[in-house]
């Protein structure tokens, strides 16, 4: 008999980003309220706290837990990210300003950008970054490259 069980779920990709953080439930209300996510299931874990939760974001599912001793502990607040979430959304710079208002740290100002976003980042109250953003221009790869090198030039000083 045939297994009908599929690899990978409906509804999930083959990549899930999974946050852990020092207030599991506190960061599902705020990644509600600042994008729109969707709970869809929460295990409860020893002492209040959450052992594994699942939220949709758009059509992307995050994993979201509390740190556990020896096991996942959440970012510094002090240092640069390793990594961070990148979220499409119809209006960036509403779901920034939700986000804002929610608590986050704006790190970079929802700008256009050279290669077809408006895009800005920001530091979750969890210590989660995010680069949010709407595409709202289609760029032919050799005007990127001459966008690209304008811009490089003005950050590095020159005109």
């Amino acid at each position: 008999m045939a297994n009908a069980v599929k690899p990978i779920p409906d509804g999930y990709r083959s990549v899930s980003p999974s946050l852990t953080v020092r207030d599991a439930a506190a960061a599902i209300e705020f990644y509600k309220k600042a994008f729109g996510a969707v709970e869809i299931v929460r295990m409860p874990g020893p002492g209040g706290k959450i052992m594994h939760a699942e939220i949709r974001i758009g059509d992307s599912v995050v994993f979201v837990n509390d740190e556990w001793p020896g096991m996942a502990v959440a970012p510094s607040m002090s240092g640069l990210p390793s990594s961070y979430l990148f979220l499409y959304v119809p209006e960036v710079d509403l779901t920034f300003a939700q986000a804002v208002d929610g608590g986050a740290t704006v790190n970079m100002a929802v700008e256009n950008q050279f290669w077809g976003d408006r895009y800005g980042k920001l530091t979750d109250p969890f210590g989660h970054h995010w680069g949010i953003a709407t595409h709202v221009e289609d760029v032919s790869m050799e005007e990127m490259e001459r966008r690209q090198a304008k811009f490089m030039a003005k950050a590095a000083g020159q005109s």
